[in-house]
């Protein structure tokens, strides 16, 4: 029976909440709010869905993770790492199966945190995390080109795929728009000197304020009405919809479980990534797990009232810490802020011009990319820059569901690679020294293997990794001793196929009439093989505690075979 652990750092951290404390929090979450709205409505456009959905799932999702969620000062809401995801379910299902999928990632993550497995996913490597996200910044870029340049597309629709993309717009490479280039360029330039001047007000902001009013005034007095805005490509909605739950099938289950996972992999990697960074910045540790379980339950309530996928967001959380968020009480601020924009500004959106949103994904994009980090990388050993390469260029060219399918199985072979490494087996024919088998000088004396005897020391996990291992050795030695004593103290876990090939070494070995001794076999390890049946094969006169006894066991048969011969 798995034991529910979930403690959402809300209800520990308003035990001892001052007054002073909500002042900071208050501030806090005003200015995350103000930070999120930008990049709100461009993850909501960039993800093919309509601007407000960007700012809906920030207000639930948002308010979900702050709620119940595991970190004091995680912020949650949409995020670059989905776009690439969302864009390509939405060409290929529709909304219906974005929210289908979504809810079901949900209750992955749910189920995620239930097992306790919010452990597990930091154990993904490294370079795999490395090779999503740059692969996933490079996507997005991609896909902001058109609205860079304002390139006309006509009635043709954007391709997911990568390749099919950059096909499309070197075909309509000569309608670029340069009105459209100079906003670009000029919202970027805005971004990148802002902190500079200012720590505390974002780039992003700045740049959609000065760019839209630039813009406006250009349409309204200088005639020029090339520049696409978001209220040339969507009527806004400044309401929170109606919940509303998808209808779900079988059919529809089974097509989207696969991007469901990536979705809760995705999930589950960012938001623990992300609450990690700000455990070493605020000097606190998150609970995975109730982390995991919030994530999924906003995933879940999200897409109900329109929303789309949620994670941690870094950039979020860190400037929730930089202006003084203590507690979750910033998040569900923040939420609210978004809400109010939403109800009462959402109007004024109409007027950011495309260009400019696409400036912001692109300075996102680029700090996603994490190109120092990838390129030094580049230094590390061969199969680590394998395992970096093969994961950006399957994100890049084929689709992040591959990718993490593919990065996930790679981190499970070189897991297993890593281990089999480590699992070491020799041979011992003659005697066995007692000082080499510690770090101490113990002054016994050396024990004498009798004639006929050979004694194989097992120094790790012996899984089926290492079966095969163990079958080569003694096919390479090719001799016939009368008896084999197979040391396993330093054997920490024994699976199925390690079981299997012990019987069948036993088997085999009673068929040439040689003796099989097991010594030293830990508590743990006795328990499997015993439920195993596998000592009523070998007989319980043949499993010692200690290799003394082994040895003792192994001389007085030797004596008796010799004493039979005669």
């Amino acid at each position: 029976m798995v034991k529910l652990d979930f403690q959402p750092k809300l209800f520990s951290t308003l035990k001892n909440y001052t007054k002073t404390d909500f002042t900071t929090d208050l501030m806090a979450g005003i200015i995350v709010g103000i930070v999120a709205l930008p990049l709100a409505i461009a993850f909501g456009i960039a993800s093919g869905v309509s601007p407000e959905k960007g700012i809906i799932t920030a207000i639930v999702a948002g308010f979900i993770i702050s709620l119940l969620g595991g970190s004091k000062v995680q912020i949650g809401g949409p995020t670059g790492a989905f776009i690439v995801i969302i864009y390509g379910i939405i060409q290929q299902y529709g909304i219906e199966g974005l929210m289908v999928a979504t809810m079901m990632a949900g209750v992955l993550l749910i189920l995620l945190g239930i097992f306790k497995l919010g452990t597990i996913i930091k154990f993904i490597p490294y370079p795999i995390i490395v090779g999503f996200t740059s692969g996933i910044a490079v996507t997005i870029f991609t896909t902001q080109i058109a609205d860079i340049f304002g390139l006309q597309l006509g009635s043709e629709k954007v391709p997911g795929d990568f390749i099919g993309k950059w096909i499309l717009y070197f075909h309509h490479f000569d309608t670029v728009n340069w009105w459209n280039v100079v906003v670009s360029v000029i919202s970027i330039f805005i971004i990148a000197i802002t902190p500079k001047f200012s720590k505390k007000i974002p780039g992003s902001l700045i740049a959609i304020i000065l760019v839209t009013v630039g813009v406006y005034l250009l349409k309204m007095y200088g005639g020029i009405t090339c520049i696409d805005t978001i209220g040339d490509r969507f009527s806004i909605k400044a309401q929170l919809p109606e919940a509303a739950v998808p209808a779900l099938d079988w059919e529809a289950i089974k097509n989207l479980f696969p991007v469901a996972i990536t979705i809760a992999v995705l999930g589950a990697i960012e938001s623990l990534l992300s609450a990690t960074v700000a455990d070493g910045v605020i000097g606190d540790r998150h609970d995975s797990n109730t982390e995991l379980i919030a994530q999924g339950i906003a995933n879940f309530v999200s897409p109900i009232f329109g929303g789309i996928p949620a994670t941690g967001a870094i950039a979020r959380t860190m400037t929730n810490i930089n202006n003084g968020g203590k507690s979750p009480v910033a998040g569900i601020v923040h939420a609210v802020v978004l809400l109010l924009i939403l109800l009462f500004l959402m109007p004024l959106a109409q007027y950011i011009p495309m260009a400019c949103l696409a400036g912001v994904l692109v300075i996102v994009s680029y700090n996603m990319s994490g190109w120092r980090v990838f390129k030094g990388l580049l230094k590390n050993p061969k199969s680590d820059v394998t395992v970096l390469l093969i994961t950006f260029f399957l994100t890049v060219i084929f689709d992040l569901t591959v990718a993490i399918e593919v990065g996930l199985v790679i981190a499970c072979v070189l897991f297993m690679k890593r281990v089999m490494e480590t699992t070491q087996i020799s041979v011992i024919t003659d005697e066995i020294d007692p000082n080499k088998e510690s770090d101490l000088e113990v002054h016994e004396e050396h024990l004498i293997i009798p004639s006929g005897v050979e004694v194989y020391e097992i120094n790790g996990p012996y899984f089926f990794g290492i079966a095969t291992k163990f079958e080569e050795i003694m096919a390479r030695l090719g001799d016939r001793p009368k008896i084999r004593i197979i040391r396993m103290r330093k054997v920490p876990f024994i699976d199925s196929t390690g079981i299997h090939n012990l019987t069948t070494l036993c088997e085999m070995s009673q068929k040439e009439n040689i003796h099989i001794i097991l010594s030293g076999v830990n508590e743990h390890v006795h328990a499997v093989l015993e439920k195993s049946g596998f000592y009523e094969l070998l007989g319980k006169e043949n499993i010692c505690s200690n290799i003394n006894e082994a040895l003792e066991v192994a001389t007085r048969e030797i004596a008796e075979l010799t004493k039979a011969k005669k």
